[in-house]
């Protein structure tokens, strides 16, 4: 199954959101884009990060490296993350290090500087340039290898957003759309008919943008509603609106709760009082070796809690399912009352 992408529109076509985005993309599809087996990515050594690691059938290593913009020093980022692994020889049991390591670098561009150190290196090293086309509603990332110009290419699953305004509201900030593109077509019209309701709520609610990964709603920094928080690692939004505690039935506290998505449907809620925090899914706890859980995750201080735990406000059964559009409405209805 072909994975999704994060794209933007750009003035001549479109791209990948980030490099961290064109990377995910590459990771989880390389197999089926290049015959290659992922092996390990974001891997450190000798102070130097490898985007990604990867093996062939023989067993040769395979070291890439990935740029969103043209870069005119990535052949001399490949042989330095050569020389460093050769010494390390990490993974031994599955790299052949009497096989020889191939290098590629992949970007949408190279500069002429790439072509003339590549020239007079004794390196096995490939230039793939990287296009991502738009055939009517499908997307396909094609790679050209500028040596040989043998071409692979791939379909993306991304699926551009239909924006419908049913108010007399501004048309969403092109970096919230740059965010959804790698959301289901149920989170993008979710999140974006969340932005639709608060901005249409109260003339005092604004939408701002706080650095380069956060929007914010509400009536200035100290009466927020609702945030969209976009988490690179992941190239999704996260969406964060002031509610209850969960903790805190007795005397109601307002705090900033993160929640976790499936389409419209809110499964899980945790309270994150800044940044992503350490709250996490069970399954997300699973997958964490356990010498990197902190301590008071055994005291469940970081398991993100059931989404049911607000039906109590919305006036439903445990059992019953909790829609985002519901929770919005909370958290509107508790923002008035801090006015």
């Amino acid at each position: 199954m072909v994975a999704g992408a994060a794209l933007r529109k750009t003035g001549t076509g479109w791209e990948f959101a980030s490099e961290a985005a064109l990377e995910d993309f590459v990771w989880d599809n390389l197999q089926q884009l290049s015959g290659l087996i992922p092996l390990k990515r974001q891997y450190a050594v000798k102070g130097e990060i490898c985007d990604i690691l990867a093996l062939n059938e023989t067993r040769q290593l395979v070291i890439l490296e990935l740029k969103n913009t043209e870069d005119r020093y990535i052949v001399q980022q490949l042989t330095r993350y050569y020389d460093n692994l050769l010494e390390d020889k990490p993974f031994p049991e599955q790299i052949d290090y009497s096989e020889s390591v191939k290098l590629i670098a992949i970007a949408p561009s190279f500069h002429r500087h790439n072509l003339i150190d590549r020239k007079y290196n004794q390196l096995n090293i490939e230039l793939l340039q990287c296009t991502v086309i738009r055939n009517n509603q499908d997307f396909i990332l094609q790679l050209i290898d500028i040596g040989s110009n043998n071409r692979y290419s791939i379909p993306i699953s991304y699926q551009e957003l239909e924006i419908s305004k049913s108010s007399d509201i501004p048309a969403p900030p092109q970096i919230l759309l740059d965010w959804l593109g790698n959301c289901t077509g149920e989170e993008q019209q979710a999140i974006l008919k969340l932005r639709e309701k608060v901005l249409d709520f109260d003339e005092r609610i604004k939408e701002e943008m706080e650095g380069k990964n956060v929007i914010m709603y509400g009536r200035s920094k100290t009466k927020p509603v609702a945030e969209i928080y976009y988490q690179r690692s992941k190239s999704k939004p996260i969406i964060f609106l002031w509610l209850p505690t969960p903790t805190s039935w007795r005397k109601e506290v307002i705090g900033r709760i993160r929640l976790w998505l499936d389409g419209s449907v809110v499964t899980h809620v945790g309270h994150v009082p800044e940044g992503f925090g350490k709250m996490k899914l069970q399954s997300e706890w699973d997958a964490m070796p356990r010498e990197k859980r902190p301590g008071n995750y055994y005291h469940n201080k970081y398991l993100a809690f059931q989404s049911g735990i607000y039906n109590k406000f919305l006036q439903q059964d445990f059992q019953s399912t909790v829609f985002l559009e519901s929770l919005v409405d909370l958290a509107l209805s508790k923002w008035l009352t801090r006015i």
